[in-house]
């Protein structure tokens, strides 16, 4: 799947009226995201496969694959299942409609006439999260590429390091191969993993707890590298 651009997040608008798209589009223009555009439910979810996409604007009465049917298969996809869906329906729908939304896992429910603000509002929680979600995915990269640099040949602490480790005699006061260095090297990848978890799968918009979380590894890697974390 492709990644946006780092300062522009994707939105899928999904209609079987073109004129409705188009005025969907103006709608959300002055946010100055990607717009993609769908006619179908079968469309929308072949974009979806082909890149990322911060939300998903999501007409529920078309015909053949209705917005319904759509949402269940986007939710179905691991590739898709944590985008979020603001299902878009017109006044004269079923009482049920919203609650059968829900019950699918979409986000959000905007009945038409849509309040052009309410939807740019709306549609911003989500592009923040976005935002927040791939600085965070660059965050858990970084740090990554740190403990692979840490356990690289001929660096202290890999694989192919040579000399005297820490706690031994003649040590160099580095965090070397030793079981200190090794058991703190595992800490960190686990907690880093589990941190890359919670960025893919969550959706609330509050990621400070997984910012300071990644603060704390990166400051542990740097502990590790100069030897300041012991052994």
């Amino acid at each position: 799947m492709s990644t946006p651009t780092p300062d522009r997040s994707s939105i899928l608008i999904v209609d079987d009226m073109q004129e409705n798209l188009v005025a969907l589009e103006a709608v959300l223009g002055p946010l100055d995201q990607q717009l993609v555009t769908a006619r179908s439910g079968e469309d929308a979810l072949k974009a979806m496969l082909r890149q990322d996409f911060a939300v998903v604007l999501l007409d529920v009465l078309m015909p053949g694959m209705d917005g319904f049917e759509t949402a269940s298969n986007i939710k179905r996809l691991d590739q898709t299942k944590d985008v979020p869906i603001i299902l878009l329906t017109g006044t004269d729908v079923d009482a049920d409609y919203a609650y059968r939304g829900y019950a699918l896992g979409a986000a959000d429910f905007l009945s038409k006439p849509i309040d052009p603000w309410v939807l740019r509002t709306k549609v911003n929680v989500f592009l923040d999260l976005d935002r927040k979600n791939r600085q965070l995915a660059v965050q858990a990269e970084q740090l990554r590429r740190l403990l692979v640099a840490e356990q690289a040949p001929g660096r202290s602490g890999g694989p192919a390091a040579e000399g005297p480790l820490e706690g031994t005699a003649g040590g160099n006061g580095r965090m070397g191969a030793g079981t200190g260095g090794a058991e703190r090297l595992a800490e960190i990848t686990e907690k880093l993993t589990e941190i890359e978890v919670l960025v893919r799968d969550s959706q609330h918009p509050d990621k400070t707890g997984l910012a300071d979380r990644i603060a704390e590894l990166e400051a542990a890697v740097r502990a590790l590298s100069s030897g300041e974390g012991g052994a």
